[in-house]
């Protein structure tokens, strides 16, 4: 019995189609870092035409996992020439709940309580700071 080659070319499209399936719900997101992420509150802007800005304030509940925060900021959306920020908070201290646009995102009084941010600028810099708050 001889195979027919539109069969093993059928054969072959479905199986590479069910392997990107596959790999495309298998991806790694924030939601599989150990830490207890948490998103508590979130601003976009709504300029669709122009440089598009995110801020995040996101609660952590292992305080000493600076990788994966930094992996945390990594998984956020990004737009290109666009700003993603993400503020992170120790989930046992107060955190804000609402968040604006500017150098100040959020009310001064968590400033204190920010453990650390996470920036992708509008040319793709990354940068990561421990405790940007901190007065030395």
């Amino acid at each position: 019995m001889q195979l027919r080659p539109k069969y093993l070319l059928v054969a072959a499209a479905v199986a590479l189609l069910l392997w990107f399936v596959f790999d495309a719900l298998t991806q790694p997101g924030p939601q599989d870092l150990d830490g207890g992420f948490t998103e508590v509150a979130l601003y976009r802007n709504e300029n669709n035409t122009g440089p598009v800005q995110r801020i995040y304030a996101v609660t952590v509940a292992d305080t000493a996992r600076w990788a994966e925060m930094q992996q945390y900021g990594e998984y956020m959306p990004y737009t290109k020439y666009g700003n993603t920020k993400v503020y992170f908070f120790a989930a046992a201290r107060p955190a804000p709940n609402q968040l604006q646009p500017g150098s100040e995102p959020f009310a001064a009084e968590f400033r204190t309580n920010c453990l650390a941010v996470y920036e992708k600028d509008l040319l793709s810099n990354v940068s990561f700071k421990r405790l940007p708050f901190r007065q030395l």
